[in-house]
């Protein structure tokens, strides 16, 4: 799944992970992301700090709230601050990427988190 507000990069993501063979599920504000992680639990998350509604931080704590299965959380920023890089990790975040970053770098730590 994937929560990002931007268009442009929800479907550019959407459209790599996609050729990589993943089912995908998107999401353009943090509410609607966790109300589709509730309902579906998805294997993994890539989700923007920084969301409509609800953000990042909030979408990791609905994703570690699930006991009954993993879910892989990918926290994307323009904010590489070591500060909010650190919280994304203490909530539970398993990756964080800054923006802009690679489609391949991105590909290549879903495959690692899910396989």
């Amino acid at each position: 799944m994937i929560a990002e507000d931007e268009a442009l990069m929800l479907k550019t993501i959407s459209i790599k992970l996609r050729k990589d063979g993943y089912d995908v599920i998107t999401c353009q504000d943090g509410q609607e992301a966790i109300a589709k992680i509730n309902e579906l639990h998805p294997d993994l998350v890539i989700a923007d700090i920084m969301l409509p509604y609800a953000s990042g931080f909030e979408i990791v704590n609905a994703v570690k709230a699930i006991a009954e299965k993993k879910i892989y959380v990918i926290m994307l920023s323009a904010l590489g601050q070591e500060k909010t890089v650190a919280e994304a990790f203490s909530l539970g975040a398993d990756d964080y990427m800054t923006k802009p970053f690679s489609l391949s770098e991105l590909s290549i730590r879903v495959k690692k988190l899910i396989r």
